[in-house]
């Protein structure tokens, strides 16, 4: 045996032992309420399609309208890859991000990654929430800045590391946070992290993937819903969650985006989306934007929902979003409730460490505007009843 087979053993093996091991598994209507896995109907509650717009017929058409101009886009961006519907788009979407330019990327980890290594080098610190994205997390890896993590949401911690990383002398600070936490689904304090910012001369990226769509006038984000997006310097959201398409986007005033389009090497060395996505990207701005009664049903929806296994005592890691965990502690708990529910015919993903901290694995629950109000109010009985059962159990 090869040292590389002996290698790839000892892996699975010990992701084995720790209950890390992973699995991919077609499922069917993925994006819809009710999903089909291994030819079982499930209650969907592991898709981000937040406002049901994913199999939009108008999103639908966009995308055949889109795809008789090509099936691919060519080359980069910088090559061949561009065209007027890119620049439509970044119009569309810097005027409604209230920034004088945006940037189409390809996927939001592109976007984070490409964007960190692209404005950061080593006479620079940046200072991380803890809880941060793993596309966040990379970007700052690739940058070569020197990273200070701050704890979740702790805005003291914050101020802390701030000080430290000025007092350290480097030439530039940034701040990185997501607005709406994608594991615990509770937001970030974006006023008072902007008061540190200006505090000690910092520029703020926010990573809005859970807000964008969700929150804000017309879809705006989070930071437009709570009246601080003026005050940051670079946002990024996607198209794959809310808008219910693929793609994402940076939005910042004019100097960064320039130097993002010289710069990001996701950017530069990536072929552009094709027509096809960014036709319906283009499509989804507009039905967003008019989707006000469903990002009404969905905070309604989420409120209720949460409210019903907090009563029943279950720890929902503070969330205030669509976004529902509950804590269960243990990654053999976790899975074992998940697989219960599937039982139950409820789709709920035990999420496990690296993606959250150890002794903190969960049950994340992601809620769809679409979600009938009787069906959810089943669901929350049987949650309840099947951690309790495994609690008492003590699996």
């Amino acid at each position: 045996m090869s040292n590389w087979e002996n290698w790839l053993k000892t892996k699975a093996r010990d992701r084995e032992s720790k209950t890390l091991e992973r699995l991919i598994e077609a499922t069917e209507e993925a994006t819809e309420p009710w999903t089909v896995r291994n030819g079982k109907r499930l209650l969907n509650f592991s898709s981000n399609n937040y406002l049901g717009l994913s199999k939009s017929p108008s999103l639908q058409e966009a995308a055949i309208r889109g795809a008789k101009k090509g099936a691919g886009s060519g080359g980069s961006r910088l090559i061949t890859g561009d065209n007027a519907d890119y620049r439509r788009l970044e119009e569309k979407i810097a005027e409604l991000k209230g920034t004088k330019r945006a940037l189409i990327l390809g996927s939001g980890y592109l976007a984070n990654i490409g964007t960190f290594s692209a404005l950061l080098d080593e006479n620079c610190g940046v200072i991380s929430d803890s809880l941060n994205h793993a596309s966040i997390i990379d970007g700052i890896r690739l940058s070569r800045a020197t990273k200070y993590i701050y704890q979740h949401t702790d805005i003291s911690d914050l101020e802390a590391k701030l000080s430290e990383a000025k007092h350290a002398g480097h030439k530039r600070l940034l701040i990185a946070t997501e607005t709406v936490f994608s594991m615990d689904g509770d937001v970030a304090p974006l006023k008072d992290i902007i008061e540190l910012k200006n505090e000690f001369g910092a520029a703020l990226l926010v990573d809005d993937a859970h807000g964008a769509g969700v929150f804000g006038k017309n879809g705006a984000g989070y930071a437009h819903e709570v009246g601080l997006a003026e005050h940051i310097e670079i946002q990024m959201g996607t198209f794959s969650k809310a808008y219910g398409a693929y793609g994402a986007y940076i939005a910042a005033n004019e100097e960064w985006i320039c130097e993002l389009v010289n710069s990001s090497r996701t950017l530069i060395y990536s072929t552009g989306l094709p027509p096809s996505l960014i036709e319906t990207a283009n499509e989804s701005l507009k039905l967003v934007s008019e989707a006000d009664r469903a990002r009404s049903q969905l905070a309604q929806k989420a409120k209720k929902f949460r409210q019903e296994l907090n009563n029943a005592g279950l720890d929902t890691c503070g969330s205030s979003t669509q976004i529902i965990p509950v804590i269960v502690g243990e990654n053999d708990l976790a899975l074992h409730i998940a697989q219960r529910l599937r039982a139950r015919n409820l789709l709920a993903h035990a999420i496990r460490p690296p993606t959250v901290p150890d002794g903190t694995a969960r049950i994340r629950f992601s809620l769809m505007a679409t979600h009938p109000d009787n069906a959810l109010e089943e669901a929350s009985r049987v949650i309840i009843e099947e951690i309790r059962n495994a609690e008492a159990r003590k699996f």
